[in-house]
């Protein structure tokens, strides 16, 4: 197992946003309520394996490519929306997916985790629940550790032009993985999304 950790974070640092340029540590690190019109989802990225390489943000709601940010590890990015369904992406090698029902003046909160790819740097997105049973929930000790241990950061006009470059590449891997996103269904699903009462 220990084998498999160092390789995957060999691979991981040599593939995948290795090239995406930083963000920019906001100078304000609080955490706001947005407004009562708006909902907000906060990602947070904490973990050895795999934090050499970057990987990027998405809201790809009604199969529109919205830019949200690029994720080091030990940094977060909030990202301001409208209340309701939306579907969010994490991209480096290839892509994944979380859905999410969230209410208006509400924060919500989602941990990027490294995958095992074969030779691909790979990331997940999972949704921290209030529900206590759940494998990321609001209750557990670490996500008050993720929360004092990552940055928060916001995008910079390089991350915004690394964006228009890459982003025809990167509708092409949302429409290769959407695929298989779809067939999740049932437990699955419900494991994978941000519901309206998951607010923190």
């Amino acid at each position: 197992m220990f084998k498999k950790i160092i390789l995957m974070a060999l691979v991981l640092g040599a593939t995948g946003c290795a090239t995406a340029p930083k963000m920019a540590v906001s100078p304000n690190q609080t955490i706001t309520k947005p407004s009562a019109q708006e909902s907000q989802v906060i990602f947070m990225r904490s973990s050895f394996v795999g934090s050499a390489i970057d990987a990027s943000l998405f809201d790809v709601t009604n199969g529109n490519l919205e830019f949200i940010g690029i994720i080091s590890n030990a940094t977060k990015v909030a990202y301001t929306t409208k209340p309701g369904k939306h579907t969010f992406m994490v991209v480096s090698e290839a892509a994944d997916f979380m859905e999410a029902d969230v209410a208006a003046g509400k924060n919500y909160y989602s941990v990027v985790t490294p995958r095992m790819g074969v030779w691909a740097a790979r990331f997940s997105l999972w949704p921290i629940k209030n529900d206590k049973s759940a494998e990321y929930n609001t209750s557990m000790p670490e996500f008050s550790q993720w929360l004092a241990a990552t940055k928060l950061t916001t995008n910079t006009p390089a991350s915004r032009e690394w964006f228009q470059k890459n982003k025809a590449k990167i509708m092409e891997r949302h429409n290769k993985y959407m695929a298989e996103w779809k067939s999740t269904t049932g437990e699955n699903l419900k494991k994978r999304t941000l519901d309206s009462q998951d607010s923190y």
